[in-house]
């Protein structure tokens, strides 16, 4: 009996070593720019959640907020070599690579979530991400994490695009966010988001443009006077990885990343819509001014950035999607 016991402890043992062998497989650290309040974390936490569970513990999703890991463009070198790295970023960083991304970032492109998910789950968006596969070694998750639409945040009323003449508004520094930018009527001005706000209280910069969540996870209420809602970009953003990383993994182990992925965006999105209003509320509570504006002009005057940067047919098919 003692033998027996023995022998079985040995295998009860055995198991638990081989279990423990197997867990955590494979490591993912997850970077975004965001704070782990903003609503979109929500997805962040569902993709961490599920990923480990589907994936019996093979699978260790690891998220940092604020940039933990460096800006995105290192992080986004960091995939390239391989390494168990993702981002939440958006189109612009990728165009570099492919230019087709480039075009999500455009100004007036679409006019909400719905229309953004429908071009970022089509048949011809799927032909963008196996081109980047190849030209930058970037694998796309998904690509449906969407941070609300983006506006101005400025120190005096805005009317027009005439009203932001001579305005050193901070952009990122990707081509189509520039052009943009320049299409509002202001002068851009590439930063990292991280030092938005001591540049706006130090007057290096005089205005910037962001999404609801982003402005009041910032605190950027404490040093803007007004946000004129031009909505001129819907941002949507994607989780992107390693084409490396996600290549070693077993096949079943590739779909379940894709599939979470989308479903975790989806909650994400859900929980930034449904937070827009309340946020609003709060930033006037804190002295804000938020008001609506007609886009009308603003449309026209950044119409010219989809010709200028070659973005005209590839316009023409987002619009098919769309059903224009």
């Amino acid at each position: 009996m003692k033998k027996r016991m023995l022998l079985l402890s040995s295998i009860v043992a055995g198991l638990m070593f081989c279990t423990a062998a197997q867990s955590a497989t494979y490591t993912l650290n997850v970077n975004s720019a965001l704070t782990a309040d903003d609503p979109l974390f929500k997805g962040l936490n569902q993709f961490k959640a599920e990923v480990e569970k589907r994936s019996g513990g093979q699978i260790e999703v690891k998220l940092f907020p604020s940039s933990q890991l460096g800006p995105d463009e290192d992080v986004l070198e960091q995939a390239r070599s391989g390494a168990g790295v993702a981002v939440v970023v958006d189109g612009g960083r990728l165009a570099p690579f492919v230019k087709e991304f480039g075009v999500l970032g455009a100004p007036y492109l679409a006019n909400n979530f719905d229309e953004m998910r429908k071009v970022v789950t089509s048949p011809l968006f799927e032909g963008w991400v196996q081109k980047l596969r190849t030209a930058s070694g970037h694998q796309v998750f998904s690509f449906n994490w969407y941070q609300g639409a983006r506006h101005v945040l400025t120190e005096k009323p805005v009317t027009k695009p005439a009203d932001l003449a001579g305005v050193r508004m901070r952009t990122p520094g990707a081509p189509v966010w520039l052009e943009t930018v320049r299409g509002l009527g202001a002068t851009p001005t590439p930063m990292p988001w991280a030092e938005v706000y001591s540049a706006l209280q130090m007057k290096a910069i005089d205005a910037a443009e962001a999404q609801h969540p982003a402005t009041y996870g910032s605190r950027l209420f404490e040093v803007i006077k007004y946000i004129t809602k031009t909505g001129h970009i819907q941002l949507i953003t994607g989780l992107v990885g390693s084409k490396i990383w996600f290549d070693k993994l077993p096949p079943d182990l590739q779909v379940i990343i894709r599939e979470e992925a989308l479903k975790a965006g989806d909650t994400g999105s859900k929980a930034t819509i449904e937070s827009l209003a309340n946020f609003e509320k709060m930033m006037t509570d804190k002295g804000v001014k938020i008001s609506d504006v007609d886009i009308k002009p603003f449309v026209a005057s950044t119409s010219v950035v989809y010709d200028k940067l070659g973005y005209g047919d590839l316009r023409k098919q987002v619009n098919t999607i769309l059903g224009r």
